[in-house]
């Protein structure tokens, strides 16, 4: 099913119903470059708005999980400046087996997980996944079967927009727009 497809009402059921956002990292949480060198991978570019959106949402009793193909340090850095490092699965090939043991370790069924993915290897957890979500710059048979397509590209904010979709359908963004003209609140980016 296609954003084009699914109206706003059920994307805004659906979102209602998530507890716990998973992620890929490469093309999704990042901009898809890998960047190597002979001692292994250099560095990954993240977007601060993704950053915000991610710690904003846990703070606001999302679970936010990162489930990826590539293994590394960078990665468990990122998540661990996130507050979500307990739930970095790296290595994965299986990513619906992945989606379906977070379900099982937090007690969820499917449908209050959502999952982003930017490629054909995140095709079998994006169509398990409660609500699918994808980069705008994600791949085109991806992108064909996504609930959400973001407006963002990877690593550009979509993170962010698929957050806010799910914060605004809880009925708690007002609210964190809100507390951010009072003060920050130590989110971290």
């Amino acid at each position: 099913m296609t954003s084009q497809t699914l109206s706003q009402k059920s994307l805004q059921h659906k979102a209602k119903k998530i507890k716990l956002v998973a992620l890929d990292m490469d093309g999704t949480l990042t901009d898809g470059s890998i960047n190597i060198s002979a001692e292994g991978e250099l560095f990954k570019r993240f977007n601060a708005k993704d950053g915000l959106g991610v710690t904003t949402a846990v703070r606001h009793g999302l679970r936010v999980a990162v489930i990826t193909g590539r293994k590394g340090a960078i990665v468990q850095r990122r998540a661990e400046e996130l507050g979500i490092g307990e739930d970095v699965m790296s290595g994965i090939s299986a990513k619906k087996q992945a989606l379906q043991a977070l379900a099982d370790k937090y007690n969820l069924s499917l449908d209050e997980i959502a999952f982003m993915g930017d490629d054909l290897n995140d095709l079998s957890a994006l169509q398990a996944a409660g609500l699918s979500a994808a980069p705008a710059d994600a791949a085109e048979d991806v992108k064909q079967r996504a609930d959400f397509i973001a407006p963002h590209k990877g690593g550009k904010g979509a993170v962010r927009d698929l957050l806010e979709l799910i914060l605004k359908a809880r009925g708690v963004w007002t609210a964190i727009v809100e507390e951010y003209t009072e003060e920050g609140k130590g989110d971290r980016q």
